[in-house]
Parts: C-alpha cells; structure tokens; sequence
C-alpha cells in the first residue's frame, strides 16, 4: 500500500510538470531598473510597506531622491476600509467587506511610462460581536493580505518595463 501512495505523489509532480507550473516565488524586476522611488504621501500604510519590502526582495535599492532613481512609481490614492455586507436581525453587522484601492503611476526618466491606473481588491468576513478582539485582527491580516497582493500587481507591472 506504501508503493501507491509514492506513484500517486510522482504522477502528482509529473503532472505538475508537465503543464508547466512553476512556483510563483518572487518577482523578477529587469535589470535596468537598480534604484526605485516611491513618491506617496502615507509612508506608514500597509501597501507602502509590502511594496518596499517586495521592491528590496529583488534586490532593487530604494532611494529617497526621484532624480537618482531608474524609476518612480507615483501614489496619487492609498485608501483602505470597510463596509457593512449584511445585518443580523437584531440590526447588529454581521459581515463586512474589507476593501483597499491603490492608484499609482509609473515614470521612467520623468516620462510616464504607465498611465495612471486604480486597483481595487476586497475581501469579505463574517463578524461576530462577542469575539471582537479576534475579528479586529482577523480584518487586520486581511487588510495586510489585499496589501500584499496590490504590491505584486503593481511589481509585475514594473517587470512589464522588459
């Protein structure tokens, strides 16, 4: 029975293989672009830090002077919130969407390169009110996530500069 549980894991990856997938991993920025600015007004959002800790991943420098950078991304909107989804019947929130809007450009040598664009991602989660304290940090980690996720768009969009 041992054996069949091996050549299910091997035709698994053989599979896996075969079609082409590859991990994602990190994103690979071209090598014309060493130095990176981000011109935003909120350097303490949670979009700002995964971007720059995507941006420093790759290796890429991130530079506080926009002349000394191979490229700018400009954010002209960092919003995130939440809104009610559905009320129990007691008129108590039951669910919330937790949504983050980005808008950025891109410039390479003052030239914009990427018009501007708005991204918006959102998530959903149920709320129950007598485990307020978790569900605080539970939006936390989702806020994070859609952070996270509008940082990758907005990098592969970057390795579009190839």
């Amino acid at each position: 029975m041992w054996w069949s549980n091996r050549v299910f894991v091997l035709a698994c990856l053989l599979l896996l293989q075969a079609c082409g997938f590859q991990p994602r991993g990190k994103a690979s920025l071209p090598e014309s672009v060493q130095a990176i600015h981000i011109a935003t007004n909120d350097r303490y959002s949670p979009f700002y830090r995964q971007l720059t800790t995507v941006v420093r991943r790759n290796g890429v420098t991130l530079t506080a002077d926009p002349d000394a950078a191979d490229a700018v991304i400009r954010v002209s909107r960092d919003d995130t919130g939440r809104r009610v989804l559905s009320v129990s019947p007691r008129n108590v929130p039951a669910e919330y969407d937790v949504f983050y809007t980005v808008s950025y450009a891109i410039l390479v040598d003052g030239a914009v390169v990427f018009e501007p664009q708005t991204l918006t991602l959102n998530r959903d989660y149920t709320y129950e009110p007598t485990q307020v304290l978790g569900k605080t940090r539970e939006e936390d980690e989702i806020r994070n996530a859609l952070a996270a996720d509008l940082a990758g768009l907005v990098t592969r969009r970057l390795n579009a500069l190839n």
